[in-house]
């Protein structure tokens, strides 16, 4: 992902599998981070991943990153057919604003 077309960053979000954790990059510099714990699913249940903690450094804050970072990471766990369990409050308030995010939860 880039960042605003006035603007110079370079801004991405990535996930760190071995960490299990989403992070989002300023100019490859870690800004913030989202740990998630996956569970597998039963029978017909599909997999649960849990939110447990997101994080952005002080110096990048205000600035929208959490959300972006949490907007990917709950699209890629859409993808992978996961279902969300939001213990972190960040995550449980941006799906309760984004109603395309509410059937994951």
């Amino acid at each position: 992902m880039s960042g605003d077309p006035g603007s110079a960053e370079d801004i991405r979000v990535r996930e760190d599998q071995v960490a299990g954790r989403f992070e989002i990059l300023v100019d490859d510099v870690v800004a913030g981070f989202a740990d998630y714990q996956d569970a597998p699913g039963t029978g017909t249940a599909h997999g649960v991943r849990t939110f447990p903690h997101t994080v952005v450094a002080t110096e990048f804050g205000g600035r929208g990153l959490a959300g972006r970072m949490i907007g990917e990471a709950l699209q890629q766990t859409r993808d992978k057919g996961l279902r969300v369990n939001p213990t972190c409050s960040f995550v449980a308030r941006y799906i309760e604003k984004h109603p395309h995010s509410a059937d994951l939860a």
